[in-house]
């Protein structure tokens, strides 16, 4: 058959939750366009019920991942950054059309996004250092502080920054043992949709990340409220939206990332603040014995 006579085969876009790529449970779709207006795709519009099984699937997933061991997700980390690099012409061509950038600016913000992700899983093994250690008390006792994961984590992921702030908000949250509900990018989802079929093809177990795209405000409303989301990242989140959601995450005491003035620039050193946004010490202390007459515990 003559190249000229195939039919277009058209890209279907679905959720990435739990492991799996389902359509929204509403069947709802909107139109997702590149930055001059041309239709690139339809996208699936979320609605309140994939949020909560979204929720559902992260908090099955979150003993174990949380249970493993740092070094283990250093390694499922680098592993996702492998298959991003052989998927580099395509995501090239993805963040190109989503924010209106020449092949060149696009190539370089997918190398960084790649480049970050390394970075992120290069510190899975590392936190516990800087943010845990022994404690110096008076007394027969170990006093020793450690970082834990805090549970599920909503992210409201950038709405300008399609790839580069999307890895820049989901890998610390992940590599610190945390499950995240990811709410991609309004207007420019389909590279966090392929960054789904990216995690799904890599090590990463189904529910660790769950991506969910539609009407930022409509699908953040019920999360923020959902009594077992432990804390939420309000980055994509306007100004008067924000504080809505900072309200309704009081009700059962959510962590809250506030959106930060240096979140325009994604370029940027990002620094240890994402890795230890979510996460919990955890101090215990320990006798370490009597002393007797020679100085020895027993």
């Amino acid at each position: 058959m003559s190249e000229h006579n195939r039919l277009s085969v058209f890209k279907t876009y679905k959720l990435y939750v739990g492991g799996k790529f389902p359509r929204s449970e509403s069947g709802r779709v909107y139109e997702v366009t590149d930055a001059k207006g041309k239709w690139l795709a339809n996208a699936p519009q979320s609605s309140r019920k994939d949020a909560r099984d979204a929720v559902v699937a992260a908090r099955k997933a979150f003993p174990g991942w949380a249970g493993a061991t740092a070094y283990n997700r250093g390694q499922v980390l680098y592993r996702v950054a492998e298959m991003l690099e052989g998927r580099r012409d395509q995501f090239i061509h993805e963040v190109a059309d989503a924010e209106g950038l020449s092949k060149s600016k696009a190539a370089a913000t997918v190398d960084a996004a790649i480049d970050r992700w390394v970075w992120y899983a290069g510190w899975t093994d590392k936190i516990a250092q800087m943010v845990g250690g022994a404690n110096p008390v008076a007394g027969p006792f170990f006093n020793l502080s450690t970082p834990e994961p805090t549970g599920v984590v909503t992210v409201l992921a950038p709405q300008d920054s399609s790839l580069l702030g999307l890895v820049s908000v989901i890998a610390p949250v992940i590599a610190t043992g945390n499950t995240a509900v990811v709410i991609a990018s309004e207007k420019a989802p389909l590279p966090a949709l392929s960054l789904g079929e990216v995690l799904a093809t890599s090590d990463v177990p189904g529910g660790v990340v769950n991506i969910l795209t539609g009407k930022t405000a409509e699908i953040a409303a019920p999360l923020a409220a959902h009594q077992d989301v432990n804390a939420i990242d309000l980055t994509g989140a306007d100004k008067d939206l924000a504080r809505d959601l900072e309200i309704a995450a009081a009700d059962n005491l959510k962590r809250v990332r506030r959106p930060q003035a240096v979140d325009s620039d994604w370029s940027r050193d990002p620094g240890t603040d994402r890795l230890t946004s979510f996460l919990e010490v955890k101090t215990v202390w320990h006798p370490t014995g009597s002393l007797g007459a020679s100085g020895s515990a027993y």
